[in-house]
């Protein structure tokens, strides 16, 4: 038979295949560590996390074996991988033939037999095909044996579980993330391990970083600690001041038979400023109250309130409206004061003006239409009786262009022209003269702008007066108006302020005066709460038709003391002399003043 083969040739095959396989065992003992290094990836990069989870499980596992207990995880750490089941039954061999039941799991683990074919070592041989129903009963094992170690592995997994959660209580949750961390970077070559306390040692966020106290913060200085912070009232600040206090005076109504008295007296005053975008609103007044605690009788009352308000138009114009009110009581040397009164009468006078100001380059152009009423009451006489001074009620209406060219921004000179109408509501007096007039002036002058150093303006010029009267001679002269603010250094101010005052009169046969009336004061900061004020006089008044005149000078000095921002003690020294050629109208007075302001 052509099909069988000779024996000898069969033993001669065999021979051959088992020296084959000898050598190749014989080749293997003797290089078994370095295909060891080789196949455990020690030529390469080992991530330090991968080398620390491992540190991590071995420390966990001595831990538990030093308490008796064997860990649940144990046997997942020392069960071989998941066999691979191919498709085809008896492609591989049985898990009983790998020898891998010693494997413990670890990262130094000798690797089972791949097939690679780069490898130093030939890869094992393939396993003989087995009969169907072999593959079937070796196919059904490989179930089998895939289901228990799927549920020994979900049994393993919750005991190890419950032992990890008592045994790490007490580690921290950054130890945890951490940990987390590594066993997800382990397949990443030559990546860091996060430390144990990396989680702590992380930058905080700085919008989270805790901010210094306001306390400790640096504050910025306040021009003035002491001034008054005012009120607010919808869009306005008020701030308010009240000064009550003794008045000790040698003469105790300013005149020629004035005698000494202790007066209570009290001033109120007021200041409101708009706080709008665009335009602007200023409200200011005062009053002040007069009344005798021992010695000659004095009895005043008297008030001022006023408001400003500035608009801005279009085309560069700009309005300017003004309004106010004041009472005042006949001053008893005043040319008008009548003799022998136990008060004098009370004038009151109303006044209002609208301005318009335009700009075109240079020149500055103002005209400004203003309206005074003057209306006076009953003089109460010694006897209980009233004397009426209704004859001297009157109204003052002037229109005014001034017109100015800027030189520069802090030097503008200027022109002014005047016109106006003075009438009386009672067109002849009661010594039968017709008293209403009419006026007219001229004034030159130059505006200053220099900033805190220095502004205002001063003007000169002529003023005259007609009266309808023939009879009586017409008021005019020379006029003068200063308002000027000079700071040599920082918390001095210098003011000079200077008026010229039509006065007319309804005594007989006189036409009245013109009051020329200047002041120079200084206010120094001594202290933050330390305030020095002093100012001098001079007045003098020139009569019309007669040969007379009087001269008025004044000098005071006062300090301000506060005790805090809202308190502080105020004093002030004053004296004043009027000199005549006029018969009884000399006198001097003498006084001083102690109390408290308090401010809001």
């Amino acid at each position: 038979m052509s099909g069988v083969q000779p024996e000898n040739s069969t033993r001669r095959g065999g021979k051959a295949v088992c020296a084959l396989l000898l050598a190749t065992s014989m080749f293997a003992l003797l290089r078994p560590t370095a295909l060891h290094a080789q196949e455990t990836e020690l030529r390469g990069e080992v991530s330090e996390s991968a080398i620390l989870s491992d540190q991590q499980r071995k420390a966990r596992q001595l831990a538990l074996a030093a308490q008796g207990q064997q860990p649940a995880n144990a046997a997942q750490d020392n069960a071989p991988a998941r066999t691979y089941l191919p498709a085809s039954a008896g492609a591989v061999p049985d898990d009983a033939d790998t020898g891998d039941a010693t494997a413990t799991g670890s990262l130094f683990d000798p690797p089972a037999a791949t097939d690679d074919t780069s490898a130093d070592t030939a890869a094992p041989p393939k396993p003989r095909r087995r009969s169907s129903s072999a593959r079937q009963n070796a196919a059904d094992q490989a179930k089998d044996k895939a289901a228990d170690k799927s549920k020994k592995k979900k049994k393993s997994t919750a005991d190890t579980s419950d032992i990890t959660a008592s045994t790490t209580a007490s580690r921290t949750a950054s130890t945890t993330d951490a940990t987390d961390a590594a066993e997800t970077d382990a397949d990443t070559a030559n990546r860091r391990a996060l430390t144990i306390d990396s989680a702590d040692r992380q930058k905080l966020d700085p919008g989270a970083e805790r901010t210094d106290a306001i306390e400790g913060q640096k504050k910025k200085l306040e021009d003035d600690p002491f001034a008054a912070t005012g009120v607010k009232w919808g869009s306005f600040v008020i701030r308010p001041t009240i000064e009550q206090g003794l008045t000790a005076t040698s003469n105790g109504d300013s005149s020629s038979a004035g005698k000494s008295a202790l007066l209570s007296e009290t001033a109120l005053r007021f200041s409101a400023a708009s706080d709008w975008r665009e335009n602007s609103a200023t409200i200011d007044g005062y009053g002040l109250f007069r009344e005798t605690v021992s010695g000659y009788p004095v009895h005043d009352e008297q008030g001022r309130i006023e408001g400003q308000l500035n608009v801005d138009l279009d085309n560069e114009l700009r309005a300017i409206a003004k309004l106010g009110y004041e009472a005042v009581p006949e001053s008893a040397s005043s040319p008008d004061a009548i003799a022998g009164v136990s008060k004098q009468p009370l004038r009151q006078t109303i006044d209002g003006s609208l301005a318009v100001e335009k700009h075109l380059g240079k020149m500055q152009y103002t005209l400004t239409g203003a309206v005074s009423h003057d209306f006076y009451g009953d003089a109460k006489l010694s006897d209980g009786t009233s004397l009426s001074q209704k004859d001297q009620d009157s109204t003052l209406y002037t229109a005014t262009l001034r017109t100015g060219y800027e030189i520069s921004p802090a030097l503008t000179p200027f022109t002014e022209i005047e016109v106006g109408r003075r009438t009386y509501d009672q067109r002849i007096d009661n010594e039968g003269f017709e008293r209403s007039s009419t006026r007219l002036g001229a004034r030159a002058g130059l505006a200053l702008d220099m900033g805190e150093k220095l502004s205002g303006e001063f003007s000169a010029g002529w003023l005259r007066e007609a009266i309808d009267d023939k009879n009586l001679d017409a008021i005019s002269g020379a006029t003068v108006n200063a308002d000027l603010k000079w700071s040599p250094e920082r918390g001095t101010i210098i003011g000079l302020t200077g008026r010229t005052t039509v006065e007319p009169t309804t005594t007989s046969g006189e036409s009245g005066d013109i009051l020329y009336s200047g002041r120079l004061t200084g206010e120094r900061q001594i202290r933050a709460n330390l305030t020095a004020n002093a100012a001098l006089g001079l007045d003098w008044r020139d009569y019309i038709g007669i040969d007379g005149h009087d001269r008025v000078l004044s000098a005071e000095a006062g300090l301000t003391w506060w005790l805090n921002r809202y308190a502080g003690l105020t004093t002030r020294v004053r004296t004043e002399k009027l000199t005549s050629n006029l018969p009884g109208r000399d006198y001097t007075a003498n006084s001083i003043f102690l109390g408290v302001k308090v401010q809001r």
